[in-house]
């Protein structure tokens, strides 16, 4: 009796919550309960942390080198796409990059922003496979807690991202995260392509540093918010949420950048003794490898 009592409490709670949810999107996929992607998440995670590696781990590395260039340069299309369609949508015909509100009409600019923050929600879990590749390639040392954490969180917040604020200000962050991976996941698709290509990435060195710019920005961007006198954005805790993620980011990054670049963690063993030795000039040496990290 008294658990049908706590059902029927959470019950209404998820009613008064969902119907202030946008009914444009209430049918299209995964968007009708933030159950089903919460169960894909959970199960990610135990499979990349625990069930994968136990798997793998009396069995040979997979070698996956031709799914890898179909995967990262679909990867890099699917990016291309969507960040036309963010600029088309608003953040190129209209959007002010300063207190720009959600569309909840069905204009067709304010369905074609829909339709685009959907992709890119549902495209987070095709970039999940960068930590299964990894896993059936067995390498472990790439599950990071910062890789992992990045794959997990993004598609749990868009879900409630999608379904109650599907454009305006809080999808600027969207944007500069599409425009990046198409920088890096052109790097990984041409790095599976072979030593033959190693001529064209020349820029492998700045990945991280556009991932930090990203998060710069990103934060810069969403405090100009505390900063409006009235401004009527119609869910301020996305706000928060989006400022809040970009300073966790932004510090996870620079530590990455910390004992990536800086103590040479990341660098060959044969170089890690010249980092060192060039730290105090701050020299760090352009053969580091750069691992996928986001």
């Amino acid at each position: 009796m008294e658990f049908g009592s706590i059902k029927s409490s959470v019950a209404l709670l998820y009613d008064g919550f969902i119907q202030n949810a946008d009914a444009r999107v209430e049918n299209w996929f995964f968007m009708s309960s933030p159950v089903p992607q919460s169960l894909i998440i959970i199960m990610y995670i135990y499979f990349v942390t625990s069930l994968g590696p136990w798997i793998m781990e009396n069995r040979k590395a997979l070698d996956l080198k031709g799914v890898l260039i179909v995967y990262n340069f679909g990867v890099v299309a699917v990016s291309v796409y969507m960040a036309y369609e963010f600029v088309m949508s608003g953040w190129g015909t209209g959007y002010s990059f300063h207190c720009d509100l959600v569309d909840y009409t069905d204009s067709p600019q304010g369905m074609r922003m829909a339709a685009v923050c959907w992709l890119y929600y549902f495209s987070k879990f095709i970039e999940m496979l960068d930590t299964i590749f990894f896993v059936l390639r067995k390498r472990n040392n790439q599950v990071t807690f910062l890789h992992v954490y990045h794959h997990s969180i993004m598609p749990f917040t868009w879900w409630f991202g999608v379904r109650f604020a599907a454009g305006g200000m809080g999808t600027f962050h969207a944007l500069l995260n599409c425009v990046v991976h198409i920088f890096m996941y052109s790097y990984y698709g041409l790095t599976a392509l072979g030593p033959n290509y190693q001529k064209f990435l020349w820029w492998k060195k700045y990945l991280t540093t556009i991932q930090l710019i990203q998060f710069v920005m990103v934060t810069s961007h969403i405090s100009q918010y505390f900063f409006m006198n009235n401004c009527p954005y119609q869910f301020p805790v996305f706000v928060y949420i989006i400022g809040m993620y970009g300073l966790i980011f932004l510090f996870l990054f620079l530590n990455f950048w910390y004992h990536a670049y800086t103590k040479g963690k990341r660098l060959p063993k044969v170089l890690q003794a010249q980092t060192w030795a060039h730290h105090s000039n701050g020299v760090m040496n352009g053969n580091a490898n750069h691992e996928k990290d986001e």
